[in-house]
């Protein structure tokens, strides 16, 4: 088994890499998505998230209000760490059990925003970065999630910065360019990984 975390800073591209590596047939775990799995109606995560935070982060539909939480947590270490302390050990637990089930010659695709913050890079057999300038971040945030210049900007900082982030890669795809130009770099990548075997094993 070959296991790659892939990364990168905010609104860089990341889901639609691992579409693409999902397509070429890696088996990709995806936190963003096991995140909202954890925390989903019904769950132990969503019980011990209202306990902590009030009931005033839930909607009308007894679900979570992520924009509600975000304005929460955001900006305030000490909220952001308590909410970290819930979601995180239930996300390693699940995508470790889903790495479990994978074959045993799967490349396995962990898509983590925070990877490099959370100091989880030696945990793979390599590291991808997918990269962009900060002013494509700034101006996909504006147009695709209707924030304005300083929140971008407020989020982007909240982040890893880009050279801390390049530091940490093995490979670095550019996003800063057309779909075709990034799919054709996860092709590459692609082939590469299939010829790799884990440093583990070297």
């Amino acid at each position: 088994m070959l296991r790659i975390g892939l990364t990168g800073g905010i609104a860089s591209g990341k889901s639609e890499v691992t579409r693409l590596l999902a397509q070429l047939g890696a088996v990709v775990i995806d936190a963003d998505l096991l995140a909202r799995e954890v925390v989903a109606p019904g769950t132990d995560g969503l019980t011990e998230v209202t306990a902590v935070f009030g009931p005033g982060v839930l909607g009308p539909d007894g679900a979570l209000d992520r924009p509600a939480l975000g304005r929460v947590v955001f900006g305030d270490e000490a909220a952001r760490r308590k909410l970290e302390a819930i979601v995180h050990p239930r996300v390693r637990a699940r995508a470790a059990a889903l790495e479990a089930d994978a074959p045993p010659d799967a490349v396995v695709v962990h898509s983590i925003p925070l990877l490099v913050e959370t100091g989880q890079a030696r945990n793979f057999d390599q590291l991808v970065i997918v990269d962009v300038p900060e002013d494509v971040q700034i101006e996909r945030l504006e147009r695709t999630r209707g924030m304005s210049e300083a929140e971008a900007r407020s989020r982007i900082a909240a982040q890893a910065s880009r050279d801390d982030r390049r530091a940490a890669a093995d490979v670095v795809l550019d996003n800063s360019g057309t779909l075709a130009d990034l799919e054709r770099q996860v092709r590459e990548l692609w082939d590469r990984l299939q010829s790799t075997q884990p440093r583990a094993a070297q």
